[in-house]
């Protein structure tokens, strides 16, 4: 399996160069997630459309622990950070063997005790659900590393 696996992950990596860049790095407006763009390929819990909007990541304990679980939960989901400020966090998915970039943020937000959380896809219309999919995914995970 190792072998099918670093060839997925030759062929990812090879694609990935292929689609275009972002004209600028995901960065907070006016202290929150970017809006969503309108097409079904991202989700964010600071939305206030039901179609793209997904619940945050509820925390318990320190705000420090949950966000040193929050960059542990990103890398073992093969995601990459690209980016860390204050309470913000921007970290990179990529798609197995089409290559593709899902741009994950996340914004920690103490006085709520959860961290907002926005995914989207860099290209294309329709995901299929990946994003939403993948942050499921992630709060599963966060919840388990806390609950340890």
């Amino acid at each position: 399996m190792d072998i099918i696996n670093d060839a997925v992950r030759a062929l990812t990596t090879q694609l990935s160069g292929l689609w275009p860049q972002p004209a600028e790095n995901p960065h907070l407006v006016n202290g929150k997630l970017r809006a969503c763009p309108g097409s079904p390929n991202c989700v964010s819990s600071e939305s206030s459309n039901p179609i793209d909007r997904i619940e945050p990541i509820s925390f318990k304990g320190s705000q420090e622990e949950a966000w040193a679980a929050l960059k542990e939960v990103v890398t073992q989901n093969e995601g990459t950070v690209r980016g860390e400020e204050k309470e913000y966090l921007w970290s990179i998915f990529v798609v197995p063997v089409f290559g593709f970039i899902d741009d994950v943020e996340f914004r920690l937000s103490p006085n709520e005790g959860v961290i907002h959380v926005r995914s989207a896809s860099r290209l294309g219309f329709s995901d299929l659900g990946v994003n939403r999919g993948r942050v499921e995914q992630l709060r599963a995970a966060f919840r388990k590393l806390q609950d340890r």
